[in-house]
């Protein structure tokens, strides 16, 4: 694999462009979800009192409470709201499972920085509408235009790859992984508090709304100014088959792209549908709030980002993956079994193990399986892979959740994850160059 010829000052200063817009990103990312459920109950009382029954909102909704009313056991009306945030959250990862390899694979052709940039014009579109959303319908417009356009994090790590070499690798990405750690700590927290500044009757969400198209358009003013294209002029000039045929001569790979993008999908199956379900069993159990379950993710996020400042960027990648599986293993088999907060607070501090490790682990084992000239691409497909896992893994594992109660559903999790961790630890290897000691990124 070609070895990175920037000088180390350069490097220093992309990556900080790389690490402030991702930052900003993120945040305006994470200021929604807090306030999905008072966001979707507002547009679901706006259209109870309208006159018009056949809208779009009203046709999720039937559909989600036959989906919810085929079960033996009652589910409460309380998770509707839920349940809709749920199936947004699957449209918006639909959506990007679609986009991510067209975005990856033009970021190849045309370069990172103009790849990005266009990007970052649909982001600012998405959030425009939300705005302005005034209706459910200009609101799912701007989750769709969202999805099909978000490429940040995937080309991020994509530019980071391009400016690490081989030891400088898994610190990098550890450092992509820090951006998602700060972001969910303190983004959702900044959501939740713009959302009580009411300046737009209509819409009581502008504020927040306004607030994130702010930091989007900071975020891009920024990019144009300071970010340098950070794949090389020659990669951009072979298109096609022959390039394809090329880079396969040029690099062995010690993992298949088709490995690791299965073992992101089953990973990111079993964690996300586990995920969704915690407000279910955190209330079900203890009678948690909002406040409460917020209280425990920026728990989360706090031990993630420490975990990945310290200890994820001195490790090879494998070893963070194989780490963090095993502990989202034992984790699924205790949220099966818990009756205390401190028994659920234990298994949460293995979930911020697994937060910190297994993603930023896969993204940096798929890098360093390309080249310069394709990379965009193949982690186009692998954040592919991963958003199509985000979609079907909450509706699945809540059916079991329901269907067969809260152990069987968490031990089946459980069983799953140790099929993942056998995965991991038989079926995938360690690039060889990952396993030199790095040198300080």
């Amino acid at each position: 694999m070609a070895q990175t010829t920037i000088s180390a000052a350069k490097r220093k200063s992309i990556l900080k462009v790389i690490f402030i817009s991702l930052l900003l990103d993120l945040i305006s990312f994470t200021f929604i979800l807090p306030l999905f459920p008072k966001l979707l109950e507002f547009y679901r009382n706006l259209e109870a009192s309208s006159t018009t029954s056949n809208t779009v909102l009203a046709q999720v909704l039937h559909g989600l409470n036959a989906y919810k009313h085929a079960f033996s056991r009652p589910i409460s009306d309380r998770y509707d709201i839920v349940l809709l945030g749920g199936a947004m959250g699957s449209l918006f990862s639909f959506c990007q499972a679609f986009a991510s390899p067209i975005i990856g694979r033009l970021s190849d052709k045309h370069g990172r920085r103009t790849a990005l940039l266009w990007s970052m014009m649909g982001n600012i579109a998405s959030v425009a509408l939300w705005v302005v959303a005034v209706d459910f319908r200009t609101f799912l417009a701007s989750r769709v235009v969202g999805g099909l356009s978000e490429g940040n994090v995937q080309l991020a790590t994509a530019m980071a790859a391009d400016i690490s070499d081989e030891q400088q690798r898994g610190a990098t990405m550890a450092l992509v992984g820090v951006c998602f750690s700060i972001a969910f700590t303190f983004g959702p927290a900044l959501g939740a508090w713009l959302a009580n500044v009411s300046t737009v009757a209509a819409n009581p969400f502008a504020t927040a709304a306004g607030f994130s198209l702010f930091l989007i358009l900071t975020e891009t003013v920024y990019l144009y100014a300071y970010l340098p294209e950070t794949l090389p002029e020659k990669e951009k000039k072979e298109v096609g088959g022959d390039k394809e045929r090329k880079l396969k001569l040029k690099h062995a790979r010690t993992n298949s792209h088709i490995l690791l993008n299965f073992t992101h999908f089953v990973f990111i199956l079993f964690f996300s549908g586990m995920e969704f379900s915690l407000p279910f069993m955190t209330y079900d159990l203890f009678g948690y709030t909002s406040a409460k379950n917020g209280r425990m993710l920026g728990y989360m996020g706090l031990v993630a980002s420490l975990l990945q400042g310290s200890v994820v960027r001195r490790l090879h990648p494998l070893r963070v993956v194989q780490m963090g599986v095993a502990a989202c293993a034992m984790s699924l088999f205790l949220l099966g079994r818990i009756t205390t907060e401190r028994g659920l607070y234990t298994a949460a501090t293995l979930l911020a193990v697994t937060t910190a490790t297994v993603v930023t682990g896969l993204n940096s084992l798929s890098s360093f399986e390309a080249e310069a000239g394709e990379r965009g691409g193949k982690l186009g497909n692998h954040r592919s892979w991963g958003q199509v896992g985000r979609a079907l893994g909450p509706l699945l594992f809540c059916t079991l959740y329901w269907w067969a109660g809260r152990e069987t559903a968490y031990l089946i999790g459980g069983l799953g994850m140790v099929g993942v961790t056998t995965l991991v630890f038989t079926g995938l290897r360690a690039p060889p160059k990952s396993l030199i000691m790095k040198k300080e990124a």
